[in-house]
């Protein structure tokens, strides 16, 4: 549901109503979105002091007809007129990203590090990634900086710069853009494929021990220190003392 649109300047269109028409205190709040004894107010001078009166008849909010209308049927409401112009969507642009004051001494060596280890990153993704400027990122692109001496290359997101997705985002663009095969960390790829193996086979182990559990339950062995079948007492000693 659309949301009814109300004057740029309620107070001011409000002065402008009451000294200008014989609209109603409620026609005119309703318009303007203000209260009743709000504009009540406006009109025995006690509210909106100093304000100048905005003629929404000049501005295209109103029109003489509408406002004649009303005034000979004080139940009739105001309706904003329909803009003569149609103002085009203007896309806001997006707001430079924000780094603690802690960590941008940490800049320079995420800097360094995305150069160094993935050299196809334009110096406009890397003012994305990191919120720098192009100025720095080139300085440390030709060691020019004047800190360079003590640049450390490192991950900008173990330093918390930036995200590992938005990382590997803009390197997989710009592996794209120059016809380059997509980067894919395999560093934990074998840490992974045995992690996954060893989860397995404890998963199968257990299945195999709670049906043992079972069947000696059934054949009345089931040992003393199971809470249930297959489900041993942490904190029970079963052994002879």
């Amino acid at each position: 549901m659309a949301v009814e649109q109300k004057p740029l300047m309620p107070k001011a269109t409000a002065v402008w109503l009451v000294d200008n028409t014989g609209l109603s205190f409620e026609q005119i709040a309703d318009f303007c979105g203000l209260h009743p004894l709000e504009v009540k107010g406006i009109a025995d001078e006690d509210v909106a002091k100093g304000i100048k009166g905005q003629d929404p008849v000049a501005t295209g909010q109103l029109t003489r007809e509408q406002i004649a209308d009303a005034e000979k049927d004080p139940k009739k409401r105001l309706k904003m007129a329909a803009p003569k112009h149609k103002m085009p969507n203007v896309r806001q642009k997006r707001a430079p990203r924000y780094t603690p004051v802690s960590k941008r001494q940490d800049k320079p060596d995420g800097i360094a590090w995305i150069i160094r280890n993935h050299p196809d990153v334009t110096d406009g993704q890397i003012s994305k990634l990191i919120g720098t400027t192009r100025t720095t990122i080139a300085a440390i692109r030709d060691r020019s900086h004047w800190n360079m001496a003590n640049i450390t290359p490192k991950d900008p997101v173990t330093l918390g710069l930036t995200t590992q997705r938005e990382l590997d985002a803009a390197v997989a663009k710009a592996a794209k853009a120059a016809g380059a095969p997509a980067f894919q960390d395999t560093r934990f790829a074998g840490d992974r494929a045995a992690l996954i193996d060893q989860l397995r086979a404890e998963r199968e182990q257990h299945a195999r021990d709670a049906v043992a559990a079972l069947e000696a339950a059934e054949a009345g062995e089931a040992p003393n220190d199971e809470i249930v079948p297959g489900i041993r007492d942490p904190f029970k000693n079963t052994s002879s003392s």
